[in-house]
């Protein structure tokens, strides 16, 4: 989540006037994030979020994030779901952006990640799996293989020598990994959360309570969302790769959707994709992002040194 474009009270009052959601409160950006401007909204009804999409999310594809989102809900997974305006319509228009408004879900992103909370990831991870089995519209991954290319010719150097090192490592690193990289039909594949970072989960009482932010949410490789979430949730300090914390993943992704022997082979190389796309990502908006943007631009670095670790042990 993250803020870049402001909204006028006045404009938001007006906006309001479209739902049943009773009057404004308060209202405030969040700063965490890189992808679409978000606000906590405190209504008289309640607490929700609203999002403004903004950049690499096609709006002619919100839709099915719409749809997704309702699908999980009534397939009792805990996620935002998003709501209707008077006219039965989800998705309207604020500040000359596509705006989305959706329930607040109760609970917090864990603070210090243990080996439960990354058994509760484990479980969590392969419900969202099978409920997506319903919902048969597919979305291609835009981030998946496939853009690593392109995206990563779009990361010019402006003449930083530490950028420019990096640019050349990840043009070698990526060779490395799309040659090893499994063919679409070699894996089972679904609907995936495809961002399951711990500020996405949120925690009660050590249970996982809930799983927000789907906004790249696509059809892709189950596995490829577990590597995902080793990326993010098994390195301690961005730097020490800590794997009782995926195997605690995996033994709770298990109980409820078993891997098959060829997923447990491809995970190291998943594993490598994974860290080489948010490394683009991050790489892409460290040098993009717009100076007055309200957003805490992240580190590429970090998933280099995670990148690195997967191309050395091959193994997780």
């Amino acid at each position: 989540m993250a803020v870049y474009t402001d909204i006028e009270e006045n404009a938001l009052k007006n906006f309001l006037l479209d739902y049943d959601l009773g009057s404004l409160i308060s209202f405030e950006g969040i700063t965490e994030g890189v992808e679409n401007s978000n606000y906590r909204l405190v209504l008289s009804s309640g607490n929700y979020i609203l999002t403004l999409f903004e950049k690499r999310v096609n709006s002619a594809e919100l839709p099915w994030f719409v749809g997704y989102m309702g699908h999980l809900a009534k397939n009792n997974i805990s996620c935002p779901l998003p709501i209707k305006a008077k006219d039965g319509q989800a998705l309207r228009q604020l500040a000359n952006r596509p705006a989305l408004i959706v329930t607040f879900l109760d609970g917090q992103a864990v603070k210090n990640i243990t080996e439960q909370s990354c058994l509760e990831l484990g479980r969590g991870l392969a419900k969202l799996h099978k409920a997506g089995e319903g919902f048969d519209s597919e979305r291609s991954n835009k981030l998946g293989a496939q853009g690593w290319k392109s995206l990563l010719s779009q990361c010019d150097s402006h003449g930083d020598q530490k950028i420019e090192a990096l640019i050349s490592q990840t043009h070698c690193d990526l060779e490395k990994v799309l040659s090893h990289w499994p063919e679409p039909k070699e894996l089972p594949r679904g609907q995936i959360h495809a961002d399951l970072f711990p500020d996405n989960v949120f925690f009660k009482n050590e249970s996982l309570s809930g799983i927000i932010d789907f906004y790249f949410a696509c059809t892709d490789f189950f596995a490829y969302d577990i590597a995902i979430c080793i990326n993010a949730w098994c390195f301690e300090n961005n730097e020490h790769y800590l794997p009782q914390r995926t195997a605690m993943i995996l033994q709770g992704y298990e109980e409820f959707r078993p891997l098959s022997p060829l997923e447990r082979n491809r995970l190291p190389v998943l594993c490598q994709g994974a860290a080489l796309r948010f490394l683009l990502t991050r790489l892409y908006d460290w040098i993009h992002t717009p100076p007055g943007a309200k957003v805490v631009k992240k580190n590429p670095w970090d998933y280099q040194k995670r990148l690195t670790y997967f191309l050395e042990h091959k193994s997780v």
